[in-house]
């Protein structure tokens, strides 16, 4: 099924002239003559993406977006400025309201698809993460919400914020359940390095799931903010999931599995140099866009740093040693890949 494209532009010409451009490339499109009508569209439609002029009467492309914002349904639809107007400060303003694009008038019929293209792909790839998380925590929802139940009923532990929980070498003695509040868990590395494993908000549970056996912790668990825990010894735990059914047992095996798995998913991504990190997104936006490996892709600098994980500042300089070293040609937002065989490569 081809993907819906919002057009709104007041200027008939321009309209019709984007219109066409939309289609021929296999988009089916809907139009728009003023921001007001727009607004009204986006919420029936649900469209994939809104490509919007700024310069409008009754409601100029600012509002547009600032209105979608505020809408659950709406929030989320990549935007695409379209204007006239090319100083700093109002390509800025459009950014900074929550724009994905901003392509300045007139604008090549390449620059405007690929741009299209480019914000579509960064779409599919996170919704692709999101399902894959819902999923794995499907199997097990049904029943999580009564062991949480029975977790409520333990006393409650006030935690200031940045308080240590435990530490390396701790007796694991306990587990814990966040009634409010965030923890993180994380290890140092040899060169000092807090790197972070997990992230934990209210309802969820943590702490070391080994039961038969003496062990210690072999990693911080610290409060990001006041937080208020519900602290179950391990003795009664293990008491707790004797008495019930057997299917809430192979639920904490299947959530001990899943969490051990992530810790090592994230320390693996800490670990992985930001070179690696920004090679892998590129070449995963080219398969997405199913582009020619030598042809051109138009991928924003914030796009690409948010689906790698690093700073922006981090994935500049990686891309303009990249530059330097042949691997890809930059001009712009266009990248282009030199040398495929070397990106993927890159360790």
């Amino acid at each position: 099924m081809s993907k819906k494209i919002l057009l709104i532009e007041d200027d008939q010409t321009v309209r019709e002239t984007t219109e066409e451009i939309l289609e021929l490339s296999g988009y089916s499109v809907f139009t728009a003559k003023n921001g007001k009508e727009g607004v009204m569209q986006a919420k029936k439609i649900l469209p994939d993406l809104i490509v919007c002029d700024v310069m409008m009467p009754e409601m100029d492309g600012y509002q547009v977006l600032q209105k979608l914002s505020e809408e659950n349904t709406t929030f989320e639809i990549p935007f695409i400025f379209l204007s006239a107007k090319t100083d700093h400060k109002d390509i800025r303003r459009g950014m900074d309201l929550g724009a994905d694009d901003y392509l300045t008038k007139p604008f090549e019929e390449e620059d405007l698809i690929n741009a299209i293209e480019s914000r579509l792909a960064k779409t599919a790839i996170l919704q692709q993460r999101r399902e894959s998380l819902q999923t794995a925590s499907q199997s097990y929802s049904m029943n999580l919400d009564n062991f949480i139940d029975e977790l409520k009923k333990f006393p409650e532990k006030n935690y200031d914020a940045g308080s240590i929980i435990y530490q390396p070498g701790d007796t694991a003695n306990q587990f814990y359940l966040i009634k409010r509040g965030v923890v993180k868990t994380h290890k140092t590395d040899n060169h000092g390095k807090d790197l972070i494993t997990s992230l934990f908000k209210m309802d969820d549970f943590f702490g070391n799931l080994v039961f038969n056996e003496a062990t210690n912790h072999n990693e911080f668990a610290t409060t990001l903010e006041d937080t208020v825990l519900h602290v179950i010894p391990k003795i009664e735990l293990k008491k707790l999931l004797q008495n019930n059914h057997q299917v809430l047992f192979e639920i904490i095996k299947v959530l001990g599995k899943h969490l051990d798995e992530s810790k090592e998913q994230l320390l693996d991504m800490a670990y992985s140099s930001v070179q690696r990190k920004t090679a892998q997104t590129i070449l995963l936006f080219t398969e997405r866009l199913k582009k020619n490996k030598l042809r051109q892709i138009r991928i924003s600098r914030s796009d690409l740093a948010a689906v790698a994980g690093i700073a922006s500042e981090s994935l500049i300089r990686t891309l303009s040693k990249f530059k330097k070293q042949g691997i890809v040609e930059i001009e712009g937002r266009n990248i282009k890949i030199l040398d495929f065989e070397a990106l993927e490569n890159i360790k």
